[in-house]
């Protein structure tokens, strides 16, 4: 496919190396990993050496990391745990920059019995430790609170947030996703109780997840019916996926410093260029931030249609999370930070990866420049 591709924040390219690891696993290797012969057995070391991958990148205990489908099954899991646990009558306090999967799964325990409360952030896009942990019941049984943003980057103050929560006696539920493979990443220092991540985030398969439970924190397991992962996630592993997974985190491993240097580069060389363009508005600029995504207003003009434009030249953008995409109203986070309705509609999202180079991001903003020149003269491409 040709173009240049800049919307890694709701997926990434997989890594060739990653590829390669799978590729045995799609053809002459197979094997349940449940099953004692040699097939299975084989399956079953792959699968542990993977968790041990995912585990090092994290600071875990392989014994504590869950395979799933994805960050939207561990986060459904978790909240329906704790849910359950509840009798359905728990407290759940939920940042309002939490991914739709946590949003979602909250306001379907409420209509069961729960309380759901949501915390704005500041304006920087960062949530304030303090007015967080102020909204915390005796009821409380559950806080969560994502690591880094998917729309504006932000990079959220979970260890402080988590140590609130622990002199409180509530679980914290930490939504890693898009954070894990660009930032280091370390549960301990966290100090969260559940821990997300998801391979195609950071180069890794579609459909290769992981939930990290720390220790003998209480977790009910949300797909029954099997003895997969300890009892805590029932189905046939997809051993490919995982090991895939698991390649990636290997590879994350080791490139962590250098590769978020070289996509700080690239964010940086492009907010630099967006100077030129008159009016550009760059949110969140001066809050800690992941070191590959700039999230730009325009504004008068309409994100979506700018997004189209520049995917007509050759460039892919992104308006918001693409879990969202569909939709053209604003982003309910931009609304949360103060944002005002017109300038959330004039709108995107540059999110770099590693396949990206200097030279796209000079020939990518004299593109955008020009997109929205003509946009602001009405005409038509």
């Amino acid at each position: 496919m040709t173009g240049v591709y800049l919307d890694h924040n709701a997926t990434t390219p997989l890594a060739e190396r990653v590829r390669a690891a799978m590729l045995p696993w799609l053809g002459e290797r197979w094997g349940n990993p449940s099953s004692i012969h040699r097939f299975g057995q084989a399956a079953a070391a792959a699968v542990e050496e993977a968790r041990e991958q995912v585990a090092r990148l994290v600071g875990a205990n392989p014994l504590e990391v869950v395979f799933c489908g994805s960050g939207t099954e561990a986060n459904n899991a978790v909240i329906w745990s704790a849910a359950r646990r509840s009798g359905f009558r728990g407290h759940f306090v939920i940042a309002a920059l939490e991914h739709p999967s946590v949003h979602a799964a909250a306001a379907a325990v409420a209509e069961l019995g729960c309380a759901v409360t949501t915390v704005p952030p500041a304006p920087d896009g960062v949530i304030e430790p303090e007015r967080l942990l102020a909204s915390l019941r005796p009821e409380s049984v559950l806080v969560a609170l994502q690591l880094a943003n998917n729309e504006v980057g932000t990079v959220q103050p979970v260890g402080a947030v988590a140590a609130g929560c622990r002199e409180r006696g509530v679980l914290l539920l930490c939504d890693a996703v898009q954070a894990v493979g660009k930032i280091a990443v370390d549960r301990e220092a966290l100090g969260a109780d559940y821990l997300v991540l998801a391979g195609h985030k950071f180069h890794g398969p579609v459909g290769a997840a992981a939930l990290v439970v720390r220790g003998d924190t209480p977790f009910l397991p949300w797909l029954v019916g099997g003895a997969q992962e300890r009892r805590r996630r029932a189905s046939t592993t997809n051993v490919a996926a995982v090991v895939g997974l698991g390649a990636a985190a290997a590879v994350a491993h080791g490139e962590l410093p250098a590769r978020a240097a070289r996509l700080a580069a690239l964010r940086d060389r492009c907010e630099e260029g967006l100077g030129a363009i008159p009016g550009v508005r760059i949110h969140a600029r001066t809050a800690p931030r992941l070191p590959n995504t700039c999230h730009v207003a325009f504004p008068g003009l309409i994100g979506q249609e700018l997004m189209i434009r520049l995917d007509l030249a050759g460039y892919a953008v992104s308006t918001g999370s693409a879990c969202a995409s569909g939709a053209v109203e604003p982003s309910p986070l931009l609304l949360a930070m103060g944002i005002a309705r017109d300038e959330a509609l004039a709108s995107i999202r540059i999110s770099f990866g590693l396949t990206n180079r200097p030279a796209e991001v000079d020939a990518f903003l004299p593109e955008l420049a020009a997109a929205v020149a003509a946009l602001r003269a009405g005409t038509t491409p």
